[in-house]
């Protein structure tokens, strides 16, 4: 399979896993929080770029980068939740009713977050060297 393929494939699955992660999120928010729903605004922008990158620019340089930072940020919320206060390592989340989808979906992000990663760094770099993709 190319490469270019791969990329997009995981950067489409990891925009899918982010939008489940945020909804999930944004489900068990508490009120007044930016989680209970004003994030939406800053998030949705966020996946559409995110989107457009990986459909629209998929083998340009600018593709790349949108594709690399969208792959920080997968990669990025799983640790954000082991660290964060009421992480899943504290106990909290076992406290909700669907955690096992919750940490699912932190794992599936973190590893399609990674792989995109790997995927981008090596196409920027191929494309930097001339070299077939």
């Amino acid at each position: 399979m190319k490469h270019n393929l791969m990329l997009t494939i995981t950067s489409l699955l990891t925009i899918l896993l982010m939008t489940l992660h945020l909804t999930s999120d944004t489900i068990h928010a508490k009120v007044g929080t930016p989680e209970a729903g004003g994030s939406t605004l800053v998030a949705v922008p966020i996946l559409v770029i995110w989107l457009y990158g990986t459909l629209v620019l998929a083998e340009r340089r600018s593709g790349y980068i949108i594709m690399l930072v969208g792959s920080l940020l997968g990669l990025g919320m799983p640790v954000l939740h082991v660290m964060g206060a009421g992480g899943v390592f504290r106990g909290e989340i076992a406290r909700s009713s669907p955690a096992f989808l919750f940490v699912w979906t932190l794992h599936a992000l973190g590893v399609t977050g990674m792989f995109s990663l790997i995927l981008s760094v090596r196409a920027l770099w191929s494309l930097q060297r001339g070299q077939p993709r």
